[in-house]
């Protein structure tokens, strides 16, 4: 026979409907019931699940996963079910709780007041209040795991990520610098796909072998085949794959009469790491255009609905590529913003730093989020490492812009960059040794914010945080050797000259003075890296002759339409440079390429200068082999370093150029000592 306590006390409330008296009862749950604390995730599906709605209603209004909403439901019954000795589900748990002895609740309360309280297992819901400590917590390094209470909502993100993923056709873009959680977004917008029982699937493409970009076709076979094998299909790719229609055709037909039209409901494809595209520009010339026409393609095919695409990109990819625009500019975009410092004191809470709470926290948080302005990582590894007691708070502000910091290794890869790139040096310089917002180059601001590096108000620039104004004072000053002041000086006057002096008049093309300035002064910084660097040259064939014939009027608008021939052949590879190398010679460098896509770039440019039909009469010429003016080319390819130099880069691709010539003219020769393979 039960006695009324405890018991007596719950059953009363469990008359009670009203949202005041429902709290009630789960408070009394929670205390009398398990002997911890329940996270936050927990009461609010014990809450729902106390009002009667379903699993997909719960997810619907809190933005989870359905299916993670179920596996934190299944856990729950599990552990009060363990404590009571009765099966517990959804279905009966008023029936349950309406038969416990109110003596066995006491003795658990009892109990319960024992125990430390543990984390949340995951993030706080919009419906639901937070918080608990854990003493287990995870280094910060990779995605925040679905069940992790470490993720920090940032609305409106998720929302629209939600939301936009049910529109037919879609596209979403997530942008941002390295270590602002787009990857740790990806998992959720998944998660959340998987919900809504869409099929997903999920591509990293640092995961890919360096090989699959050797050609567009493979690229694209691989891209197929994994598409196919996550979605459980069996790849057949050779039934669809045809040759004389090109490699992307056959992969458009591919999905639509083979993948899209064998799933029934929507297929969400997630593309991670896509900057790993941007650095081979013969794939993503091709890849990101094809993309974009699926996206339309939904507009007027129903089979084409099914498709839904996300993509990510770091974006710090712009500064090696010299790009001034995001490569890839379709659908939605997301950019992920920092931490407001509710979120961050919220962050902090998580982690189970109870100095952190309420107005006393917001004040003892102060000086830490001056310092990192809410960067997500940055925020993540200090609450770690103040968790851990492993430094204090005054301590870690104190060594943070140090080498013996725990922000120096993020601040060293952030450096490499950066010393890559003399003309933001220069502007970073300008930044950090302000106090006042600094106006810049829209191109230099552009870069430095895809960086993260900065903060901008129009073209008026001041740091990201703190932290990034007290490092690189100090770096940058130490960096400002001879050679990178001679590098500034170059870039000042240009900038201040409008490149006046270093441009060909006729053809609008560097000159030669500037192009040997140029692979000079940028040589050592590309010996810094390990990536390939391609020099090709272009000679008009027979020119002389066809000046003498037709004056230098016509010359010189030939050689116009020319110039502008090798800019159409080069305008969609990042980073390139031309110059008008002596008369009818042209150079064009190619950072980043090895010799095999820079003798594609020479092909191209070849078949543009033929396809310009500039005829001339060939009797003139006694009988030449052309109808049409057209040029010969050399390429040649090395891997800056100290041991070789420009000189020597620039006498192969002279040896290369001379072979295509006594080789007839009007073709691309190879050097035979320089070149460069991936």
């Amino acid at each position: 026979m039960y006695i009324k306590s405890t018991y007596s006390y719950i059953n009363a409330l469990l008359q009670l409907d009203h949202p005041m008296e429902v709290n009630q009862i789960l408070e009394a749950i929670e205390q009398s019931l398990l002997p911890r604390r329940l996270s936050s995730i927990e009461k609010f599906v014990l809450h729902q699940s106390w009002l009667g709605h379903t699993y997909n209603e719960m997810a619907q209004s809190s933005g989870y996963a359905s299916d993670y909403i179920k596996e934190v439901g299944s856990q729950l019954w599990q552990d009060i079910s363990d404590t009571i000795g009765q099966r517990v589900t959804k279905k009966n748990l008023h029936l349950v709780l309406n038969q416990i002895p109110p003596n066995f609740l006491q003795q658990q309360k009892k109990e319960a007041e024992l125990e430390p309280e543990i984390i949340d297992k995951a993030p706080e819901s919009k419906d639901v209040q937070s918080v608990s400590i854990n003493t287990d917590i995870q280094y910060p390094n990779g995605p925040v795991a679905l069940t992790s209470p470490l993720y920090i909502n940032r609305p409106p993100v998720e929302e629209i990520a939600y939301q936009e993923i049910t529109q037919p056709g879609c596209v979403i873009g997530i942008r941002a610098p390295r270590k602002m959680g787009k990857s740790s977004l990806l998992h959720r917008i998944v998660s959340h796909a998987k919900a809504l029982e869409y099929k997903t699937v999920y591509l990293d493409f640092q995961e890919a072998d360096e090989s699959i970009f050797i050609s567009l076709e493979k690229f694209l076979r691989w891209f197929c085949a994994n598409v196919s094998r996550q979605l459980n299909l069996n790849p057949k790719l050779d039934d669809f794959w045809d040759e004389d229609m090109g490699s992307k055709v056959s992969s458009k037909i591919y999905f639509e009469s083979y993948i899209l039209k064998q799933i029934d409901s929507a297929v969400v494809i997630v593309l991670n790491e896509l900057n790993r595209v941007f650095e081979h520009p013969t794939i993503a010339k091709d890849f990101l255009p094809m993309l974009r026409f699926w996206h339309e393609l939904a507009k007027q095919d129903k089979i084409w609905q099914k498709w839904r695409l996300v993509v990510a990109h770091a974006t710090e990819i712009y500064v090696p590529l010299n790009l001034n625009q995001s490569p890839f500019n379709v659908g939605q975009t997301i950019t992920l913003p920092k931490f407001t410092p509710e979120q961050a004191q919220d962050l902090a809470q998580r982690y189970g730093l109870t100095w952190a709470s309420g107005e006393q926290g917001v004040q003892s948080l102060a000086s830490l989020i001056k310092m990192l302005s809410g960067h997500p990582y940055l925020l993540n590894l200090a609450f770690y490492y103040l968790r851990r007691e492993e430094v204090t708070v005054k301590e870690l502000l104190q060594t943070a812009s140090t080498a013996s910091g725990i922000f120096s290794d993020y601040l060293r890869s952030n450096l490499a960059i950066l010393t890559k790139a003399p003309e933001l040096v220069s502007a970073l310089q300008q930044v950090v040794n302000s106090n006042e917002s600094v106006q810049l180059d829209a191109m230099a601001a552009f870069k430095l914010e895809s960086m993260g590096l900065i903060e901008l108000d129009g073209n008026w620039a001041k740091p990201s945080c703190e932290l990034y104004r007290l490092y690189f004072r100090e770096q940058l000053q130490q960096e400002n050797s001879t050679d990178v002041a001679q590098t500034e000086e170059l870039a000042t006057e240009l900038q201040t000259t409008g490149y006046a002096n270093h441009i060909d008049e006729l053809t609008q093309l560097a000159t030669r003075n500037y192009f040997n300035q140029y692979i000079e002064n940028n040589w050592k910084e590309w010996s810094k890296d390990t990536s390939p660097l391609s020099l090709v040259l272009c000679e008009v064939d027979y020119f002389k002759f066809f000046n003498a014939a037709y004056g230098y009027k016509v010359g010189d608008e030939s050689l116009q339409l020319i110039a502008n021939a090798i800019r159409d052949g080069v305008e969609e590879y990042p980073g390139h440079f031309i110059a008008r190398y002596e008369g009818a010679k042209f150079a064009i460098i190619t950072p980043l390429l090895s010799t095999e896509f820079a003798l594609s770039i020479a092909s191209h440019i070849r078949d543009n200068v033929i396809a310009l039909a500039i005829e001339h009469d060939r009797s003139i010429f006694g009988g030449f082999p052309a109808r049409v003016l057209t040029v010969s080319l050399g390429v040649a390819s090395v891997i800056p370093s100290q041991e070789n130099s420009p000189q020597m880069l620039i006498e192969a691709t002279e040896s290369a150029l001379h072979q295509a010539i006594r080789r007839g003219r009007n073709c691309v020769s190879v050097s035979a000592t320089l070149t460069v393979e991936f």
